[in-house]
């Protein structure tokens, strides 16, 4: 049985990492570190300055005071520790990590910490644009991917020092158009900056523009996307010059959702 630690940035208790503990518990042995609380766009954070402390919720899952990647480093480096894990899975996220955004995601960021322990590691997003409104969530879309991706044995195809990244449109599974290898893309923003007032007259800000929509050059994960297709990209970490994408590209291509 695979051996997997599991990890997310939107938190423990979150229903995308709950709905794939569920999808994953009859063909893995999972460990589980998560943030106590939500954590997204953490990026790579690792807490050096303060202390860190985990509270175990059941056997072999526990919370973590820190960020994405502080949980991976404490699953591997303490927690677990006795594991020889097969794969470092992140997610399911709720929203995108698609282009530039991956440089900001702490699921992305989750993935890429084990991927430096040399795990093969994946993260795993469900596509939601309006995360500030009423959407109907299809984390189990996103689960059935990850589960068969497993079971055929797609965590082997991820080079090393390398994060497979997973967008998987929020969709109903049967409304999916397939799978596709492919690159970051971009995502445009407006950059604004909201100023407001407190009670005391003191400016304070919120950082955060509103999304424009993507750049959808051909072969992007942005253009996957907009295709109804789940996007696999391969996230160079170390730029090297032997990075080997055939046996994944080769994998992709064969896949088939149902």
């Amino acid at each position: 049985m695979l051996k997997v630690l599991l990890s997310n940035d939107d938190g423990i208790h979150a229903d995308g990492i709950q709905i794939l503990m569920h999808a994953l518990n009859n063909i893995a042995e999972l460990y589980v570190v998560a943030p106590l609380r939500e954590r997204s766009t953490t990026g790579h954070s690792l807490t050096l300055t303060d202390p860190l402390r985990t509270v175990e919720i059941r056997k072999n899952v526990w919370g973590c005071s820190g960020f994405p990647a502080d949980c991976v480093f404490m699953g591997l480096g303490h927690l677990a520790r006795e594991v020889q894990f097969d794969v470092v899975v992140s997610g399911i996220n709720r929203g995108a990590n698609l282009g530039q955004d991956v440089y900001y995601s702490g699921t992305v960021a989750a993935a890429r910490e084990g991927a430096f322990h040399r795990v093969p590691a994946i993260a795993i997003s469900s596509v939601l644009d309006n995360l500030g409104h009423e959407e109907e969530i299809h984390y189990a879309a996103a689960a059935h991917f990850l589960k068969k991706f497993l079971t055929l044995g797609g965590h082997k195809f991820c080079p090393q020092f390398g994060v497979v990244n997973v967008n998987v449109p929020n969709l109903p599974l049967e409304q999916i158009q397939g799978v596709k290898l492919s690159r970051l893309g971009f995502r445009r923003y407006n950059d604004a900056i909201e100023e407001r007032t407190d009670a005391r007259q003191r400016p304070y800000y919120w950082i955060g523009g509103k999304y424009q929509g993507p750049v959808c050059d051909e072969g992007t994960d942005c253009m996957a996307i907009e295709r109804k297709q789940i996007s696999v990209s391969l996230l160079n970490l170390l730029d090297h010059s032997n990075f080997d994408r055939t046996g994944m590209e080769t994998f992709v291509n064969q896949f088939i959702m149902g």
